[in-house]
């Protein structure tokens, strides 16, 4: 097996000793062991090059990398040799694992025997994945900042291709030109060396990579969600179970990084159609498909998971296990100074709000709002916030999520005009031709903050695809789900997004809280007000209040049952003195609001004075609505 200081720079030796000492079976579970060992020091993890802020020129093919992303589409198994026989030209034999690689390799002196019965057919689920939708400037920033990774351009990579591709046991008939079907249609590989190939061994190379570089590739569509997104995608090759992961998820992995120029495999002879065998046994892939499945390594490259690491949150400041005696200890740090740093929050944000700490209030229970749970269609927890009388004809609402862009790890700014509501696609949208998800801006990771500006609504005719836009946006608003469309039927997806909408009048979308902001004076200079707030909002201080928004937003919550018969009891006096302001609605949105304010205040179960608080704060909005006149934004 290959020293120990191996696993970051040529994890496929490591991975190729422990097939040696202990075979195929368990191989995931052994490797992923032997990884989570190396990586499981202090900061071990940080030395790993990320594929999420490191050009991929700067890494070296067939090395650990670690990307974080979000699941944004999940393809077909793919069928691939999971173990192959190698023979020498002395006829000794040698068994190889074809797991995190998408090349077979063997040296100069060495052939694949297809014809082995030792040969094994493997299936591997292939998720592709891009950088996390709407992470905000800093986080990615800090992460880089957190690297101690310290690559340099690779310059010394020289494939060297057999005659002869990979074939599956199952199917051992040739396709033109000596191309036979491979996992991803591609053909096996010898070693990678340094040295310069004999002439024997250079005129060996397949037509495919003699070609490659001779006919254009189509450039594929990066299928981000959010418009001006950027960073890499990728293809996530997975060996052990997937059945926890699904669409949407964030999550970072570790694995072996594979660039070969082969993986594009639509490149073809002058005058042929373009084709490639697919995975499941030979059937033919269309262009369209073909390009969205094996996109150019150079655009999309492949990542061999090996390690698998949910992400509850994605803030570069805490830890990302919180359960560590470590995080604990941090966290408990943070807790007892939660009563000051939500104190000069809420007066940073009353500023923000022109001056409307009641606005303040709510805008801080949003911002840490979050589904818990689900029962029947209701989705618990969710706090989609309505603020209207927002200043017309100003720059108001950007302004105001400049500022939230810095206090929250995910969010996108989407203005509701006319021209975004008729062309946009706001749903993902299941594409036939190329076999995958057509993305859309409602396919968010959990708790991503969602800024609608109404303000920005204009005389004009919403066509069709505005009007399943708007209704699709009402969905996602009031009941935290998206119906992905695929054509023949509506599959419906949960969501858990925190909604705000910004508008002149009521929204023209139902929300759970509305609040009319009443700045105690008519704004002036907004500009300066808001480079006023952004300058406090430095140092330790900042990050304070970062920590703090993750920290109370994944919070346990319980509520007492002796606070549960108070609840009873006051509701059962509030529906006898006014039953039209206190139905089961009221009681929903006014149990949120306590449980959000408790949550606030770094509190983990409801106390009567939280719970008396929360009715004083419902009973002050309530009639703020009430004088507010019951009009509509522009249309």
């Amino acid at each position: 097996m290959p020293s120990v200081e191996d696993w970051l720079h040529n994890p496929l030796g490591i991975i190729q000793g422990i097939f040696d000492q202990h075979g195929d079976s368990d191989l995931p579970l052994k490797v992923g062991e032997y990884f989570q060992n190396r990586l499981g020091g202090k900061d071990a993890l940080a030395w790993v090059p990320s594929l999420n802020d490191t050009p991929l020129h700067h890494l070296k093919p067939n090395s650990l990398v670690k990307f974080r992303c979000m699941v944004q589409d999940m393809f077909d198994p793919e069928f691939y040799l999971g173990v192959y026989e190698v023979t020498d030209t002395k006829f000794y034999f040698s068994l190889r694992s074809g797991r995190y690689k998408d090349i077979a390799e063997c040296l100069p002196h060495q052939e694949i025997n297809l014809e082995s019965s030792q040969n094994v057919t493997l299936d591997r689920q292939t998720l592709y994945c891009v950088p996390v939708p709407g992470e905000n400037p800093w986080v990615k920033q800090g992460f880089t900042n957190s690297s101690q990774a310290r690559v340099l351009p690779s310059t010394s990579y020289q494939p060297v291709r057999n005659k002869r591709g990979l074939e599956e046991e199952e199917d051992q008939t040739p396709l033109p030109g000596n191309n036979a079907p491979t996992s991803e249609g591609q053909n096996c590989s010898r070693e990678v060396s340094n040295t310069p190939e004999p002439e024997s061994t250079e005129a060996k190379r397949t037509r495919t990579e003699d070609e490659a570089g001779a006919l254009p590739s189509p450039i594929p569509d990066l299928n981000f969600p959010l418009p001006g997104e950027t960073g890499p995608a990728c293809l996530v090759k997975v060996y052990q179970s997937s059945d926890s992961l699904k669409l949407n998820d964030v999550i970072e992995f570790v694995g072996v990084l594979s660039i070969d120029p082969a993986l594009a495999t639509f490149n073809t002879a002058a005058g042929e159609t373009a084709t490639s065998a697919y995975e499941d046994g030979g059937d033919m892939m269309d262009i369209e498909e073909q390009a969205a499945h094996s996109p150019p390594p150079s655009l999309v490259p492949r990542l061999h998971a090996i390690l698998t690491n949910k992400l509850v949150h994605t803030n570069p400041g805490l830890p990302v296990d919180l359960t560590t005696p470590t995080a604990v200890s941090g966290i408990t740090t943070l807790t007892s100074e939660v009563p000051q740093i939500r104190q000069q929050l809420c007066s940073l944000l009353t500023e923000a709000l022109l001056g409307d700490s009641l606005a303040a209030e709510y805008l801080l229970l949003h911002l840490i709002s979050s589904v818990y749970g689900r029962r029947d269609v209701v989705a618990l927890g969710k706090f989609s916030l309505n603020i209207s009388g927002c200043p017309g004809e100003t720059s108001y609402p950007q302004l105001l999520y400049r500022l939230l862009q810095e206090l929250t790890t995910k969010s996108h700014f989407l203005p509701l005009t006319l021209a975004n509501m008729n062309s946009l696609r706001i749903i993902p949208k299941k594409d036939y031709t190329a076999n995958r998800l057509l993305s859309g801006v409602l396919q968010l990771s959990e708790r991503t903050l969602l800024v609608l500006d109404e303000t920005q609504l204009e005389p004009g005719q919403l066509q069709t695809t505005g009007v399943l836009n708007v209704q699709a946006l009402g969905t996602a608003v009031q009941w935290q789900k998206v119906d992905y469309d695929f054509d023949f039927h509506k599959t419906e997806f949960p969501c858990n997004l925190r909604m705000l909408l910004l508008s002149e009048g009521r929204s023209l979308i139902q929300t759970d809280c509305q609040v009319p902001l009443q700045p105690p004076s008519p704004p002036q200079q907004l500009e300066n007000t808001f480079q006023r707030v952004q300058a406090s909002l430095t140092g330790d201080y900042l990050a304070k209040v970062r920590s703090y928004l993750t920290v109370t937003e994944l919070m346990e919550y319980t509520l007492p049952e002796d606070i549960q018969k108070v609840i009873e009891e006051d509701f059962v006096q509030m529906r006898s003195a006014d039953p039209k302001n206190m139905t089961a609605e009221d009681l929903h949105s006014l149990l949120v609001v306590a449980r959000l304010l408790a949550l606030s205040i770094g509190q983990t179960t409801l106390s009567q004075e939280v719970w008396g608080r929360a009715k004083q704060l419902e009973t002050e909005r309530k009639t703020r609505v009430k004088a507010q006149p019951q009009t509509q934004a522009r249309t």
